[in-house]
């Protein structure tokens, strides 16, 4: 098949978990023959090579601002795709869901993952939760199948809008990892310090983390990795921390972040807002001990085989506390427990399959659209 990713920054991933499942799923689409197009934002990307281990890029101008980035860059993205036509096109991101009816018309079948509820995201204004709401009406008739990467989520979109969707997670790499280059670079030492992974914006709930831990009388780090393009002011009160246990890396990428994961004591998910989050099972993934926020999409990753805690500084600190008492063999237990998990239901492989069947089945039921909807 000919393919096209849209939606995303583009790759390789730079950003966030959309440009890894980006790059993840395209590679191995491409590795298995098809030709894969994904389409790249001018002003976020680095890489100037027309191909990326297989996959062709298409780099496009967008309008670097809060609310128009995103909408901006697809628009451009689906106006060239109309002259380049592919015969499946996916498109990343519910605020995208508009554009999905353009090339429908032009006889290309889309799919669209809708990812988690964007219009609770804190980040964004009246007008912006509107835009995400509306949206969500037009997945019941603009693209030909809808994609949720959380149960919790497909299940929302089936009570809220009677829109049944397919349900295919974002995968993870699993085992250790033998380099530690990240970790001499940061001043870290294996086992020795807490991690942290997101966008660093309201709903991640990373000015939560640092006060938490600042609660705390351990004598390890805290890595607060990540950073965000439109949250400046937030990102100021987050780094006002004073305590010099907490070390802020700024975004991490590539083999970097995965020694970061890889030998980390213990992992912090704190998101209340989204579906499937790739930091939480990419550090399941590596066997770590989880703390998870107690969410419907994070219990629905982490389960039993983390620890959970409250949307607050004293639930939070309290389960530091807890983990940092547990027995090396308890943490260890639970490390393998997340380990196995994630292999059983987050492989990428088994992902990019799901993928692949779901794209050859809109093909196919393009003259019928309801047969994809099934």
């Amino acid at each position: 098949m000919k393919i096209a990713l849209l939606g995303t920054r583009g790759i390789p991933a730079n950003y966030g978990g959309f440009e890894t499942f980006a790059e993840e799923l395209s590679v191995r689409l491409a590795r298995r023959g098809h030709q894969v197009t994904v389409y790249c934002r001018s002003h976020n990307t680095s890489y100037d090579q027309p191909e990326y281990r297989g996959v062709r890029l298409v780099r496009l101008p967008t309008i670097a601002h809060k609310y128009l980035d995103t909408v901006a860059h697809t628009f451009l993205s689906t106006l060239h795709l109309l002259f380049h036509p592919a015969d499946v096109a996916l498109y990343c991101n519910g605020a995208n869901t508009v554009f999905t009816v353009l090339p429908r018309l032009a006889g290309m079948p889309t799919l669209i993952n809708v990812d988690g509820l964007e219009k609770n995201r804190k980040k964004w204004n009246a007008l912006a939760r509107a835009w995400y709401a509306f949206s969500e009406r037009l997945t019941t008739f603009f693209p030909s199948a809808v994609i949720t990467d959380a149960e919790a989520i497909a299940r929302y979109y089936l009570e809220r809008h009677g829109q049944p969707t397919h349900f295919i997670p974002y995968g993870a790499p699993t085992g250790p990892v033998e380099t530690s280059e990240a970790l001499e670079r940061f001043g870290l030492d294996p086992d020795g310090y807490w991690l942290y992974v997101s966008r660093m914006e309201p709903e991640n709930n990373a000015l939560l983390v640092t006060r938490a831990f600042e609660r705390t009388s351990l004598a390890s780090k805290l890595a607060m990795v990540g950073d965000a393009p439109y949250a400046r002011d937030y990102i100021r009160q987050v780094r006002a921390t004073r305590d010099p246990r907490i070390l802020f890396t700024g975004a991490v990428y590539g083999p970097g972040y995965h020694e970061l994961q890889a030998h980390s004591f213990a992992y912090i998910h704190a998101t209340e807002v989204g579906g499937t989050h790739p930091a939480l099972i990419e550090a399941m993934g590596r066997g770590r001990c989880v703390l998870y926020l107690d969410t419907a999409e994070n219990a629905e990753v982490a389960g039993e085989a983390g620890v959970r805690f409250e949307n607050s500084e004293a639930s939070l600190a309290a389960a530091i506390e807890r983990v940092a008492a547990m027995s090396a063999a308890e943490r260890a237990r639970r490390g393998q427990a997340a380990l196995d998990r994630v292999r059983a239901r987050y492989d990428w492989e088994m992902v990019t399959d799901r993928y692949e069947e779901l794209m050859q089945r809109v093909l196919k039921a393009r003259r019928s659209p309801a047969l994809a909807r099934d």
